[in-house]
């Protein structure tokens, strides 16, 4: 029985060292490669990855990729995420009964969709001229891409927590992520966004996912303690 304990606790905090490190190391990455695209894009010469990217869609398009690339970017789509976040609330509010988990999905999604709007007003990048859709707006970074890296994300963050199979959770873990790449790249194919829009919304998205869901789980764990009231003593009536 000890020994399955002392497995048991070697175990979890072997989980939690590799769950440690690769949250620092994300985060890192995303604030080097976001500022790194940014300074790009701020000095307004052209990239050459957005014209690899661009050449590389042009040479595999063709009518059946058109039908599967505008599948794919529903999927990041205002008309799919809306509901799509109003169904995951209700079910950890009504069946799960997860309140933070209920919280969580709002905070990413506002809270991404919000951060986004701020950083296209501040780089105001023209977005290119797209043949095979209409889209409005500023280009970087990338809306779809940074939505799809904060929900997705922050799926992946529920799947890692709650799938208990590891075979599974290792399979869905790749299949969100597999995912969250094909509706970056559908925004190139379309070209509605160049490629560093689309590394910089992966990068702020997945960022805000981190800052996000820290500072959520240290407001969980606070509220969670019991906070001893402090009570004062009376005075003993004098005989």
């Amino acid at each position: 029985m000890i020994r399955t304990f002392y497995k048991r606790m070697v175990a979890s905090a072997a989980l939690f060292t590799v769950e440690l490190v690769f949250i620092w190391a994300l985060f890192i990455a995303c604030i080097v490669v976001f500022l790194w695209l940014g300074r790009e894009i701020m000095q307004g010469e052209e990239v050459w990855l957005d014209e690899a990217a661009f050449g590389f869609a042009a040479n595999i398009s063709s009518p059946f990729m058109d039908g599967l690339i505008k599948f794919v970017t529903f999927f990041a789509s205002r008309q799919f995420l809306t509901p799509a976040a109003l169904a995951l609330v209700a079910y950890y509010l009504f069946v799960r009964k997860h309140r933070w988990n209920s919280v969580r999905v709002p905070v990413v999604a506002l809270g991404s969709i919000s951060l986004n709007i701020i950083l296209k007003y501040f780089f105001d990048r023209e977005r290119p001229i797209s043949p095979l859709v209409e889209a409005s707006g500023l280009s970087f970074p990338s809306g779809h891409s940074m939505v799809a890296a904060s929900f997705y994300g922050l799926l992946i963050y529920l799947v890692w927590h709650n799938v208990k199979d590891v075979h599974l959770r290792n399979l869905l873990i790749m299949l969100l992520v597999v995912f969250v790449v094909l509706i970056g790249f559908s925004r190139i194919y379309l070209r509605v966004h160049y490629a560093t829009d689309v590394l910089a919304g992966f990068a702020a998205g997945f960022l805000w996912v981190v800052i996000g869901l820290t500072l959520l789980r240290r407001l969980e764990r606070y509220s969670g303690k019991e906070i001893t009231p402090l009570v004062l003593e009376e005075p003993e009536e004098k005989k």
